[in-house]
């Protein structure tokens, strides 16, 4: 079996489309068409449903992409392993990331790597969107978790808990909340623009809905932040948002037992192009410095300052 054609079939597979796989092949889109096809004609079945709208796969062609990903990846391995040998990181490096954790974090992480890596130059976005890394050429992403690409390999780098907290003066003028569901008494600062917003809290093995509300409707965490220590409500947040104001007391935590069933945070990388030494060093880099996470102290104090007085 011709392994060009089945690199190819696979490229289809995974950008869901004859132009996409054409563009990443440096390949005619003709030429991408001609091999599927001499490749449905060898083994006598059809591979892929056309429409004009979409590109699927025949369970003959799951059966076989499913098994050429791992021929594909033990093959990428195996050069990347003989290239690994004789190449130092080099060249452009393009990375997307979240704004408000590359504000508070990337710039200082990318200085360390580069000073590291003279022979690598950085291009960084700094994007809420989710970019397509393959059509915009990216090599690294970092994003907040779950998530759902299934042509991304994505490594954890850190968890990314929320906790309840407030001003002194917001809690001392309407009260301490002792129980989730007391939340929907309260102003509460929420974050993006759903139409029937709620938190979601975990506990041991017990998880809770609640539905919130508040005269503030803001995609932005910094935002949220300055509104919580001005004492407009109370928030419910990461704590690398709010380590500081956490730490000078301008802001204090409520229902510490209950934090928020949070995601994670991860960098992610494509699938269907191979490894630079350049990503690997940034991703392996990106994994030392988040263990631990620059914002896991004030977990911690978190934490212990629940065990010392009790949750609230």
């Amino acid at each position: 079996m011709d392994l060009n054609e089945l690199m190819v079939f696979t490229r289809v597979v995974e950008t869901r489309s004859f132009t996409a796989a054409a563009r990443l092949l440096a390949m005619q889109k003709s030429t991408v068409s001609r091999k599927v096809a001499a490749l449905e004609e060898r083994l006598g079945v059809r591979l892929l449903q056309r429409t004009t709208r979409t590109l699927g796969l025949t369970d003959a062609g799951q059966a076989l992409y499913d098994h050429t990903v791992r021929i594909l990846a033990d093959v990428e391995r195996a050069e990347q392993a003989v290239a690994e040998l004789q190449e130092q990181p080099r060249g452009v490096l393009r990375i997307s990331a979240p704004f408000e954790f590359g504000m508070q974090f990337l710039g200082t992480l990318i200085a360390e790597f580069l000073g590291s890596h003279p022979e690598v130059r950085a291009e960084v976005v700094l994007t809420d969107r989710v970019v397509d890394l393959i059509e915009e050429g990216f090599d690294v992403a970092v994003r907040v978790g779950p998530l759902v690409e299934s042509s991304l390999v994505a490594r954890r780098l850190a968890p990314l808990r929320r906790w309840l907290c407030a001003s002194p003066a917001y809690f001392a003028r309407h009260g301490v909340p002792l129980d989730p569901d007391e939340l929907a008494r309260h102003e509460c600062l929420v974050f993006s623009g759903s139409a029937t917003p709620q938190w979601l809290f975990a506990r041991a093995d017990e998880t809770r809905r609640v539905p919130i509300g508040g005269r503030l409707v803001v995609n932005n965490f910094s935002m949220v932040r300055d509104a919580a220590v001005e004492g407009l409500g109370i928030a419910f947040m990461p704590v690398f948002q709010c380590a500081a104001e956490l730490e000078s007391g301008r802001l204090v935590t409520v229902l510490e037992d209950w934090t928020g069933s949070g995601p994670s945070l991860f960098a992610v990388y494509p699938t269907t192009r191979h490894l630079a030494p350049k990503s690997r060093a940034f991703i392996d880099f990106l994994k030392e410095r988040m263990d631990p996470a620059p914002w896991m102290e004030a977990e911690a104090a978190v934490v212990r300052r629940a065990m010392a007085t009790g949750s609230r």
